[in-house]
């Protein structure tokens, strides 16, 4: 199959979601539709160094297919990085970029038969906020979703009141953020390891003749950080899962 061909996008809208992340709305006017699955990214050509393949950057699509020609992608300030120091300092609204999408594979199975473990740190929800919203909007039959956030500090909690009322419109979704370097005492402290293994292990299914207990069906979807992805991936073998179950996108 050939690339796909470059697109011209604009930006139409950004706004501050924490102090170091910004959410840009990008409309391809060229197209009527710009259609994705939720979980897909976009490769943005910057125009930040002489070689091609230095100017390219991927970021997840954080919102849902809704029909129009517009996009929302949401972008972490690395300290040092050239693409989003030109994006946070160079991109207003009204910027054209050139991208490429939709692309990737880490897209939601079809049908939905086991429970969904979506687990991820930082603007690793991007992705996951996509799909959770997309099943809620088709009422796509499915088990049960977890949505495992790994932060800081709760200001870096990106779509936090969103995701709560979305748990509040669909029963069958858990938001459940966890912090590493939060105080209050109101939320639920550490990483988001602990998080899918007590849920798994209180799911296990019951041994049965001696055999040892079976783990829960589910899938698992990792999107984040690289040593958070690592980790993981062995603690999730480690609680018996195939590494057939384990999904995931890397970030850095």
């Amino acid at each position: 199959m050939p690339p796909l061909p470059w697109l011209t996008g604009k930006v139409i809208r950004i706004e501050n979601e924490t102090s170091s992340t910004r959410r840009f709305w990008i409309q391809v006017p060229e197209l009527d539709v710009f259609d994705f699955k939720p979980g897909q990214f976009v490769t943005l050509d910057l125009p930040i160094h002489e070689k091609m393949n230095k100017r390219w950057r991927s970021y997840s699509i954080a919102s849902w297919p809704d029909g129009t020609n517009v996009f929302e992608l949401v972008i972490v300030l690395l300290e040092g990085g050239a693409g989003t120091n030109y994006l946070f300092n160079e991109v207003t609204v009204g910027s054209e970029l050139t991208l490429r999408g939709p692309l990737g594979v880490f897209t939601l199975p079809e049908p939905i038969e086991k429970d969904l473990f979506l687990v991820c740190t930082g603007t690793g929800i991007a992705p996951f906020r996509a799909m959770a919203n997309h099943i809620y909007n088709h009422n796509i039959p499915h088990k049960h979703i977890y949505l495992i956030f790994g932060c800081r500090k709760l200001e870096d909690a990106l779509y936090g009141d969103e995701m709560k009322e979305l748990e509040k419109k669909m029963p069958s979704f858990s938001y459940m953020p966890t912090f590493s370097r939060e105080d209050n005492a109101a939320v639920r402290k550490g990483y988001v390891h602990s998080v899918y293994e007590e849920l798994c292990q209180s799911k296990q299914v019951p041994s049965n003749g001696g055999n040892p207990a079976a783990p829960h069906p589910a899938y698992f979807y990792l999107c984040g950080w690289k040593n958070m992805i690592d980790e993981a991936r062995q603690r999730i073998v480690g609680l018996g899962y195939d590494k057939k179950a384990i999904h995931l996108e890397l970030y850095g």
